[in-house]
């Protein structure tokens, strides 16, 4: 996907040739997907960094090799985001569990 050479932040000229998607595109996605939002600059240059190349692949799929429509791929993203948030939520539990546990034992050893 990312050429070995990462850069810390892409232009939209950049973001699209990386991607394949047209400029123009980029910037309606911008207006409908709220999870794209590349920093701009002082001038209003749109500054893409890794994560946003990254999710452009994603709704690029999502859209054209799934067949999703905006509102759709607006749904499997949101699901996703959702998936991806419940596992940090688990482990955090996870390691708060521990680090109580520990400190019991501790506690316990006094």
């Amino acid at each position: 996907m990312l050429d070995e050479k990462e850069k810390l932040f892409y232009s939209i000229s950049e973001a699209s040739k990386l991607t394949g998607v047209k400029p123009y595109v980029l910037r309606y996605w911008e207006s409908e997907f709220s999870l794209l939002s590349p920093e701009k600059t002082e001038t209003g240059q749109r500054r893409y960094r890794k994560k946003d190349i990254e999710l452009i692949f994603q709704i690029k799929d999502l859209l054209y090799k799934e067949g999703y429509t905006i509102a759709g791929a607006k749904r499997q993203l949101r699901k996703k985001n959702l998936k991806e948030e419940g596992k940090v939520v688990e482990i955090e539990k996870d390691y708060l569990k521990k680090e109580l546990m520990d400190m019991l034992k501790i506690i316990g050893e006094k």
